[in-house]
């Protein structure tokens, strides 16, 4: 996969030391992930994939090795630098949906934007996006009036609000159910394949990383198994 594509993100021999250097997250991690790739990390709890997860979107800096962007290395940049970047390249989907309770769904997509661009496009935009996820009649709906999969699919809303290159999704079925979780993965899916948007999901469910089209496997900070194939992308129920 990704042949003939641009690098949109690299690790290069990625370490990530905790506890002066007593505890190693990651130990030498390298992996390439291409223009609108669809790309799932895999690993049980304390595997170092989280850790992975935040070199990839930028949220943290290596203690050795490289991170590239775009081919430019971005290891060395301060935390403002980073953050710039982390806005115009890549959209957050987390586990925890991380909505504010008091605000209503738009409002929310609303964020990412609020101290950057207040026009009337923005609005329009996350009013789109909130539709073209389903939640049009819900938009003016707080988190507590809204179900775990509706708070979900408001999550993906605002990580699209500043069209991201990079879609990066931690654990997003997590506290799903089996039907919820689905709907979920086929709005990813149809997001990868009609916006061509390079996704990047961090699981430890097999169901969710059959989703995709390459499977990192990383245990004990180390990738172990890495592979690419075309999936059927079907959820394969237990």
């Amino acid at each position: 996969m990704g042949r003939g594509k641009k690098i949109v993100i690299e690790l290069d021999n990625v370490w990530k030391s905790y506890a002066e250097g007593n505890v190693n997250a990651l130990k030498g991690i390298s992996l390439k992930v291409h223009e609108s790739d669809f790309v799932s990390i895999i690993g049980p709890s304390g595997s170092g994939k989280s850790t992975c997860m935040n070199m990839i979107g930028l949220l943290d800096v290596p203690t050795k090795g490289k991170i590239l962007l775009d081919g430019k290395d971005v290891s060395k940049l301060s935390e403002n630098e980073l953050a710039r970047l982390r806005g115009k390249k890549v959209g957050f989907i987390f586990q925890q949906f991380n909505l504010i309770p008091t605000l209503t769904a738009l409002e929310n997509v609303l964020l990412p934007v609020m101290f950057q661009d207040q026009s009337d496009h923005s609005r329009e935009r996350a009013m789109a996006i909130l539709n073209k996820v389903g939640l049009g009649d819900r938009m003016n709906h707080r988190p507590s009036q809204m179900s775990g999969g509706e708070q979900q699919r408001t999550a993906i809303a605002r990580a699209l609000i500043n069209d991201p290159e990079i879609v990066l999704a931690d654990e997003p079925t997590g506290n799903l159910d089996s039907k919820t979780g689905k709907g979920i993965m086929d709005l990813l899916v149809e997001l990868h394949e009609k916006e061509g948007k390079t996704l990047v999901v961090i699981t430890h469910d097999p169901r969710v990383a059959d989703y995709a089209h390459q499977v990192i496997n990383i245990i004990d900070g180390q990738i172990v198994h890495d592979h690419g194939m075309e999936k059927s992308f079907v959820w394969k129920n237990k």
